[in-house]
């Protein structure tokens, strides 16, 4: 049974839609949950009848989102210091957290460790597009600053996850530029770009527009534009939902449309939501972190839970690992 450590104080909802997400995955699949935070606030909020299926690890302390990802590593009592430790001494097998998201990068890449060859882990998250198959992007936020060789090794990161994570045998791989032709992007992506050439499933340039069309599985970027995308996307999903009810209220026949609408409606909810997909996994280090959004519902939660062990239950890192040491012979 996998061992899942749950930073349970970290997030903006506080401890309780943590715990009921956790409840609810538990409910569903087979795993025991390590709940990581004060235990004088936290347990009450388990019902009794699951009190025996989770171990509590007291944590005094929370980082809050003012402190630097630095100050995490000196604050060993955080709840998130501790969740990452339990990882790091095989006492879990992941780690999920809604908390300081800078924090968590830096104290699993620090405290587990890189997988070998990985020069950089990164973050990864998924998002919607118009066909059935949702795309991959990374690095979202963990690296600003990337070499060439950094993106190449987020595109092989990115191929394995699909492949091994959301069974994708074949998945085509982008790297995200500034237009689809060979003499556009900037000298790093120009580097890249050789490189990659080599990859079966590389398709070469791919635009902001890809990314939603279902065209490329693997999108990758580096951190700096990748966080700019996301916050992007979903600032336009936000506004979309707004606009859409905003207008919905000014005519009976824009209601009467609406209703009618309601089930398309929902699905597209149900497409952009972030609680769909539950967190971001950091690729690249010695087992499994999840990055949970700030403001995670229990429905987030549960997601997140989901993926780390879905990623736990893989052989995603073995696989990074053989493939990097490939591309560095090949090279």
């Amino acid at each position: 049974m996998l061992n899942i450590a749950i930073d349970v104080m970290g997030g903006d909802l506080g401890p309780k839609p943590v715990i009921e997400g956790t409840i609810k995955a538990f409910r569903e699949q087979e795993f025991h949950p390590i709940l990581v935070g004060k235990i004088e606030r936290i347990k009450h909020l388990v019902p009794p009848q699951f009190l025996d299926k989770v171990t509590f690890v007291n944590a005094d302390e929370v980082l809050s989102m003012s402190d630097s990802a630095t100050d995490a590593l000196k604050k060993k009592e955080t709840s998130i210091y501790k969740a990452v430790e339990l990882v790091r001494d095989g006492k879990a097998d992941a780690v999920v957290s809604p908390g300081h998201s800078g924090a968590t990068m830096s104290l699993a890449t620090l405290r587990i460790g890189r997988l070998k060859g990985v020069i950089r882990p990164a973050i990864a998250t998924i998002m919607p597009t118009a066909t059935s198959k949702p795309s991959f992007v990374l690095d979202v936020g963990a690296n600003v600053d990337c070499k060439s060789e950094h993106l190449t090794q987020f595109a092989i990161m990115g191929e394995a996850y699909v492949k091994d994570i959301l069974k994708i045998s074949n998945p085509r791989v982008g790297l995200l530029s500034n237009g689809e032709e060979k003499s556009k992007g900037n000298e790093i992506t120009k580097e890249v770009y050789k490189t990659l050439n080599c990859c079966e499933n590389f398709i070469g340039y791919v635009e902001g527009n890809n990314i939603f069309d279902g065209s490329t599985d693997v999108i990758v970027c580096d951190g700096f534009v990748g966080n700019i995308l996301l916050k992007t996307s979903e600032g336009v999903a936000e506004s979309i939902t707004k606009i859409i009810k905003k207008n919905v209220r000014k005519s009976p026949l824009a209601i009467a449309g609406a209703l009618l609408m309601r089930r398309v409606f929902k699905v597209l909810k149900k497409q952009v939501d972030y609680a769909e997909y539950g967190g971001a996994p950091l690729i690249g280090i010695k087992g499994c972190a999840i990055v949970a959004h700030g403001k995670s519902n229990a429905k987030a939660i549960k997601n997140a839970i989901f993926q780390a062990i879905s990623f736990s239950a893989s052989n995603i890192n073995e696989d990074i690992e053989e493939k990097i040491a490939k591309l560095q012979q090949d090279i």
